[in-house]
């Protein structure tokens, strides 16, 4: 199965350009240095608790599962450097999804997280999803801002206080 993703470049505010496209199962290693990257403040905002190491098996069983499972996209510099990615996973409710995304600390701020999004969004409806959520630490917030800027209802969790789940209708039912 092909993503269907177009890739395209983007210029950030800043005049840096990158490059957006479709994961590759081949973009592992490239993965893996980009989390290494990651200040022990990002990565606690990403994946919502300390991480010292990345699951590399977990990396590997989505890199594997897409795009059959979701969609994964990469910003990139040059081929290889990953500054950027936003996927979305569809989970038992073959209908809606889950995002998650990750800005490098040098490239935030820039647009770069408004790009990812509004390109994973745009593929997420091309799809047919009906809705996109995410979980999002409440201390998280520039993705807070961007969520509702993106037009995301943001509530509370209900089982966690810290936690605010970020929903978007992409369609009717």
């Amino acid at each position: 199965m092909d993503s269907g993703f177009t890739p395209f470049d983007f210029s950030l505010r800043d005049g840096r350009i990158v490059h957006i496209r479709a994961m590759r199962k081949s973009d592992q290693a490239a993965l893996l240095k980009a989390f290494d990257q990651l200040s022990p403040d990002a990565r606690y905002m990403r994946f919502m608790r300390v991480v010292g190491e990345p699951n590399i098996e977990r990396l590997r069983k989505a890199l594997a599962s897409l795009p059959e499972s979701g969609l994964g996209i990469v910003a990139t510099v040059g081929e290889t450097d990953i500054v950027g990615s936003a996927t979305f996973l569809i989970g038992n409710d073959p209908a809606s999804c889950e995002f998650s995304t990750t800005v490098a600390g040098d490239h935030g701020g820039l647009g770069l997280g408004r790009a990812l999004m509004t390109a994973l969004i745009a593929a997420a409806k091309q799809r047919g999803l009906h809705e996109m959520e995410g979980f999002v630490l409440a201390q998280n917030q520039p993705m807070l801002k961007l969520a509702a800027r993106l037009g995301f209802g943001i509530t509370r969790d209900p089982d966690d206080p810290a936690v605010r789940i970020c929903r978007l209708r992409l369609a009717d039912s």
